[in-house]
């Protein structure tokens, strides 16, 4: 799922005058009610994170994305892995080029522990190895490591965060 975020330049209080924008291709996880059917503030698009077109549309006037969108389900992707390298790494592409030619100012990409691969006790540091061990969890750091090269090369205002 992709959240974008508009806040306006008067402040907001307790987040009166934001604006939510969702997009969300309602795939096989997806469900619309999980969604209020009209929300002050939020905006709901069905559509796909690789459609450029979609995303030039849609990004004008925002602030900033907070990057959710993925093909999930390790046991999935050990079916066929095309669909997660499609949305996860193409469709992080085409946001953060959207990003770039709208002019969004920050962006949140969301990732996974998945992307360190296993571990027998404690826990992991930012710097610790990639090792991804499904089609799923390296679609994901290949998706993390082209967000980096955004932030590197773009000089693009860009977090990860990789959440368990």
């Amino acid at each position: 799922r992709l959240y974008v975020r508009t806040l306006l330049n008067d402040g907001y209080e307790d987040w009166k005058g934001a604006h939510v924008t969702v997009l969300d291709k309602l795939t096989y996880a997806g469900n619309r009610d999980n969604l209020p059917e009209r929300t002050r503030g939020l905006t709901f698009v069905q559509g796909d994170i690789c459609d450029f077109e979609l995303l030039l549309e849609l990004l004008p006037g925002h602030d900033a994305v907070v990057h959710f969108a993925a093909e999930s389900h390790v046991d999935r992707s050990l079916e066929s892995a095309e669909e997660f390298v499609h949305t996860n790494v193409t469709g992080t592409q085409r946001l953060l080029d959207a990003v770039l030619a709208t002019r969004v100012k920050r962006v949140v990409h969301v990732s996974t522990d998945e992307v360190y691969g296993s571990i027998d006790e404690g826990s992991w540091t930012e710097e610790w190895p990639l090792a991804p061990n499904s089609p799923y969890s390296a679609s994901k750091a290949a998706s993390d490591l082209l967000a980096r090269s955004y932030w590197r090369t773009h000089g693009l205002d860009l977090s990860i965060t990789r959440c368990s």
